[in-house]
């Protein structure tokens, strides 16, 4: 029978995870879906080529029967009735513990841009999460001892997305699908066990183009769920809505997941990054500086309304995003700041009509539950219509603002830091208050590049320009070399890795795509190196 070729078997998990039935699941998906996931990701690059030659994102017209449609999803079942205040991290021990025990809803456990995917996280990841779902983790660290509570949020996982690849597992010698390799690993340990605890495999999509994208997601299930021996519907997906191009396709990504829907989310921070990369050839979508796009925006507010509309009407979970501030030590002013911040975007997203929200810390939980305790006092808001009327050309509207040039360094100096950081094998990273993850990052090189692209001028009217942000890439890695010297390595290879994404011609699609075989060559040598050891 086919099974997949593993290059490392040695590090901490895999022996739990990668069994032999295991691999055998994990190929058979892979052997049965890959092409058309290659064939998809085809057509996303077609698909850019018409962007860039002046076509715009709008609604289907071969779908409009979708749209137009009297349909709804299946209801939710009794666990996910109330998602009010989801928080997300890493999959790492600690993280998912005080995730589970945080008192939210639900701890989606990311693979994807929370995750620096080395094989070392990969694995252990999977293994946490076998722990966790039979509630044997535990964490022992110093004088402290870490347990899983008697009541623990409820459990989602967000697989990579379609477009990444697992370096370390090979079918007939070419790299695996790493959505296929992720989901198939923890659908096969887990699915039986979590049904028989009154739950199920759960789970959040990534990064979706289109709603065929979404039928590939559906297919998949059908057949693990088949393969199983699962009745239909036992997964259940909720969809990350974080590129244009899928905001013109809600009706119709809920309608092909219809049977396994979990609703939509609104991912604000890769959707503003989407924004920039689709529409990178033309001037007018020169986006401002990131701290200047909010959710109160007119193109953000216009988007997060429209997928809490298609999502009541199609009695779907229409879940808010996530405020990228965190609690700020040692400065109460600086974190009452924060905390109001948060508190003004549930406030905002509870009072729209969205039935939960995502937090990035455990201590803002709190926050984000009073404020939909108290003004959505039901378990959530899938009964309330509205009325909004978005155009398509509310979705495509450049929000206000300007470029400044604490904006081109702020974002020189985020991605830097964040690229080292995920170099060095962390995904989510504290720089300057905010949590930065790989879709903050993206914005921070994707705006890089688009500025000296288009040669916006900032507000000490100066031209931004490839030779700009190359200079202040070289003084922001010195600087931090200095404050850092320990770390000296990541931020010289991230340097070069930041020259190549904000020089290079055609733009780089994702920088985890430029970046994970410089992480893999950092990482396996170490591995190698600590194996020969011992």
């Amino acid at each position: 029978m086919t099974t997949l070729d593993i290059s490392d078997q040695s590090v901490c998990g895999a022996q739990q995870v990668l069994t032999p039935p295991a691999l055998r699941f994990v190929a058979e998906l892979e052997k049965q879906f890959g092409e058309r996931r290659r064939m998809l990701l085809r057509a996303r690059q077609d698909r850019q080529i018409r962007l860039d030659r002046g076509e715009r994102p709008n609604f289907l017209a071969e779908t409009r029967h979708v749209r137009e449609g009297n349909w709804r999803v299946v209801p939710p079942p009794t666990d996910l009735l109330d998602r009010r205040v989801e928080i997300t991290g890493p999959v790492d021990r600690k993280m998912i513990i005080n995730a589970l025990n945080s008192s939210a809803q639900v701890f989606m456990a990311d693979f994807e841009d929370a995750t620096s995917p080395t094989w070392e996280n990969v694995m252990a990841g999977q293994a946490n999460l076998m722990d966790a779902v039979r509630r044997t983790l535990t964490l022992e660290t110093g004088s402290k001892s870490y347990r899983l509570n008697d009541r623990t949020a409820t459990l989602f996982v967000r697989p990579r997305g379609w477009h990444l690849e697992e370096a370390h597992a090979t079918l007939r010698g070419q790299r695996i699908s790493a959505s296929l390799f992720d989901f198939g690993l923890y659908f096969f340990h887990n699915a039986q066990e979590l049904l028989e605890r009154g739950s199920g495999p759960y789970f959040y999509l990534p990064k979706l183009e289109s709603h065929l994208e979404a039928r590939l997601w559906n297919d998949i299930f059908n057949f693990a769920e088949d393969a199983l021996q699962l009745p239909r519907g036992t997964i259940r997906a909720t969809v990350l809505i974080e590129t244009i191009l899928a905001a013109f396709e809600m009706d119709e990504i809920l309608y092909e997941l219809r049977e396994h829907s979990a609703g939509l989310n609104c991912g604000r921070w890769d959707y503003i990054f989407s924004v920039i990369k689709k529409l990178r050839a033309d001037p007018r979508f020169v986006l401002p500086d990131r701290s200047q796009v909010t959710m109160t925006d007119g193109m953000m507010r216009s988007y997060s309304r429209l997928a809490i509309q298609t999502c009541h009407r199609r009695g779907a979970h229409a879940m808010g995003g996530m405020s990228a501030f965190i609690p700020v030590k040692n400065d109460e002013a600086a974190n009452d700041r924060a905390f109001a911040q948060v508190r003004a975007d549930k406030e905002r997203e509870a009072s729209d009509g969205h039935d939960g929200t995502w937090v990035a810390h455990p201590a803002l939980v709190p926050v984000a539950r009073e404020v939909f305790d108290r003004l959505m006092p039901t378990p959530n808001q899938i009964d309330r219509c509205s009325d909004y009327r978005i155009q398509p050309g509310e979705l495509l509207r450049v929000p206000d603002g300007y470029v400044t040039a604490r904006g081109v360094h702020s974002n020189v100096s985020v991605a830097l830091q964040y690229l080292a950081a995920w170099l060095g094998g962390q995904g989510a990273v504290p720089i300057n208050n905010l949590m930065e993850d790989a879709a903050t990052a993206e914005i921070s090189r994707a705006q890089l590049w688009q500025w000296a692209r288009h040669r916006a001028c900032t507000d000490d009217r100066e031209r931004v320009t490839g030779a700009r942000v190359q200079r202040l890439i070289d003084e922001e890695r010195a600087g931090l070399t200095v404050r850092h010297p320990h770390f000296s390595a990541f931020y010289q290879e991230a340097a070069e890795l930041l020259r190549e994404l904000t020089e290079a011609e055609a733009f780089p699609e994702f920088l985890t795509l430029a970046a994970y075989e410089r992480l893999n060559r950092l990482h396996d040598h170490k591995s190698t190196a600590s194996s020969a050891a011992d």
